[in-house]
């Protein structure tokens, strides 16, 4: 069974940062995040394939930065200059690469607030 986990999240102030982790028990094709505010879709806004191609939604583009081992097995994302508007619930997100299944993190909150 494979194993998805991803940790990281809290509470910061408008402008700090903060990084989510995710790791995976075997080898994906792509990793990235979904978030889910309230009351809203969920969206990806992030998403890096093993090749190195990298998707970035335009909300988060020069402020969140996605950076993966592919050897772990794992992915990372560094969030800085944090608004109220990236207040929500963050989902990591993974293709495996040989069976094409997809995998969701249990999700974790962000919120920005002062």
């Amino acid at each position: 069974q494979v194993q998805f986990v991803e940790s990281g999240g809290g509470l910061v102030q408008p402008g700090g940062s903060l990084r989510l982790s995710c790791a995976a028990s075997t080898s994906m094709y792509y990793m990235g995040w979904y978030r889910q505010a309230p009351g809203k879709l969920r969206e990806l806004i992030v998403r890096k394939f093993r090749g190195g191609s990298t998707f970035y939604k335009d909300a988060v583009k020069g402020r969140f930065t996605i950076s993966t081992d592919n050897a772990k097995n794992t992915a990372a994302l560094q969030m800085d200059n944090l608004k109220p508007e990236d207040t929500a619930i963050y989902y990591c997100n993974g293709q495996e690469f040989e069976t094409e299944n997809e995998y969701w993190g249990q999700g974790t909150q962000v919120t920005v607030s002062s």
